[in-house]
């Protein structure tokens, strides 16, 4: 196993977030839509304070639009993806063309989808089904065990994070946050024992962390 360097090990980790970000953001936006079109068109402002992004949408549809495809707005979900993509192609030789081919075929999905969508969860679907498939061809061509787990640390990192922010119930909170921690403990990268361990104690609570989700949240941010 060869050492990572600094630099490439921040283009793991944040591939390993924004892909999840994406995955995560985008299930979750299914329901926010659903929710709108059925009884509330102002659903999306619930959306974007639980996930802390600014409201800059004038209205429903607008909300959808900008928030699926602008490029212009950093937590849209093109954005994202497009940042992911980027990780991604500096990390080719470690990630091989297939694997990183489910990427650009989850940036294409939603690029066709902007300019020719009918049905916009059918046509988005495809979207969360190629980023099953980068993880696991990560499984299967990916041989070095470091670049997995710096992957993994961040993907569980931003699951446990989007979870505490949209209210999951604990059990699943729990099983993410025990995730993170078991790729936490397996990368060879400096990391913060003190917020970690506030983390810990916060989880500890069960279904009482709700209480101190702030302080989860922080510890979380300032592990790294």
């Amino acid at each position: 196993m060869g050492i990572i360097s600094i630099e490439k090990a921040d283009h793991l980790f944040w591939l390993g977030r924004y892909t999840e970000r994406v995955f995560t953001t985008l299930q979750t936006f299914f329901k926010y839509f659903d929710r709108m079109l059925d009884r509330d068109e102002q659903a999306y402002k619930g959306f974007c304070e639980s996930l802390a992004i600014p409201v800059i949408y004038e209205n429903m549809d607008d909300f959808i639009d900008k928030y699926l495809f602008s490029l212009e707005d950093p937590n849209s979900i093109y954005s994202n993806m497009m940042r992911a993509f980027d990780n991604g192609v500096i990390l080719r030789d470690e990630l091989s063309s297939d694997t990183l081919s489910y990427i650009q075929m989850a940036l294409d999905c939603i690029e066709y989808a902007k300019k020719h969508a009918n049905a916009l969860v059918y046509d988005l679907q495809p979207v969360k089904d190629y980023l099953f498939a980068f993880w696991g061809c990560l499984d299967d061509n990916v041989e070095d065990e470091e670049c997995r787990n710096i992957i993994k640390c961040g993907k569980y990192l931003e699951r446990l994070d989007l979870y505490m922010r949209l209210d999951y119930p604990y059990p699943y909170v729990e099983k993410e946050f025990n995730k993170f921690l078991n790729r936490l403990h397996k990368i060879r990268i400096g990391y913060n024992i003190g917020e970690a361990d506030k983390l810990i104690e916060v989880m500890g609570l069960k279904e009482n962390w709700v209480e101190r989700r702030q302080d989860g949240l922080n510890a979380l941010w300032n592990i790294f």
